[in-house]
């Protein structure tokens, strides 16, 4: 075989070649790209569940049970001490329907004072009149004892929490006013029997 002849052999198997490759490149170009993969679509934050509201009642056994300190400030006197065992404790009632509860602390001299909505840790604070007074300085309040009432006082609301407060003790004594009421020293005192008439002596007829 010569050159002519290999070289004419070798330029068909090439030319065959590339007819066979033909139709694969045709569809490689005719094939329409892809489109591009879309992004997946964000999923939003889980939301936090809400907590769920506590009903009154369980509110209230909350805040009962809930400690509330004392101002470890606070010096009391052996005076401050004998007037705290004056203080009436207990479930004390008031007008409208309210209730102040009064409850010794674990500190000698100290008391919890409550009623709806509001706590105070008092202690007792001298008073001029003679009033027995318990004051929560650092929540603003005051607690004043008298003979007949009590009454539960915001000094920094500006208002009574608590009126016409009365002990079993208070409302004996209350009766006890009502039966014999303070004498008032500014009324005239009765006259005594009248003495301007004289007699005459008796003379001979």
């Amino acid at each position: 075989m010569n050159s002519t002849t290999t070289h004419t052999m070798t330029r068909a198997l090439c030319a065959m070649a590339i007819a066979a490759a033909m139709p694969g490149l045709a569809l490689a170009q005719a094939a329409p790209a892809k489109p591009a993969a879309k992004p997946a679509a964000t999923k939003p934050a889980a939301k936090t569940p809400a907590k769920p509201k506590l009903a009154p009642s369980a509110q209230k056994a909350v805040e009962e049970m809930t400690p509330i300190d004392d101002d470890p400030t606070v010096t009391l006197t052996e005076a401050d001490l004998e007037v705290a065992k004056k203080i009436f404790v207990g479930d004390i009632p008031c007008e409208l329907g309210a209730t102040v509860k009064i409850a010794p602390m674990k500190r000698e001299g100290l008391f919890l004072v409550s009623t709806k909505g509001y706590r105070f840790a008092m202690h007792p604070v001298e008073s001029r009149t003679g009033a027995i007074r318990l004051e929560d300085p650092k929540r603003g309040a005051m607690w004043l004892q008298l003979g007949n009432k009590s009454m539960l006082m915001s000094q920094k609301l500006g208002q009574r929490l608590a009126d016409e407060c009365q002990s079993p003790a208070q409302v004996t004594f209350a009766e006890e006013m009502k039966k014999k009421p303070a004498v008032n020293l500014l009324e005239s005192t009765p006259a005594g029997p009248s003495t301007t008439a004289t007699s005459k002596p008796s003379g001979p007829n």
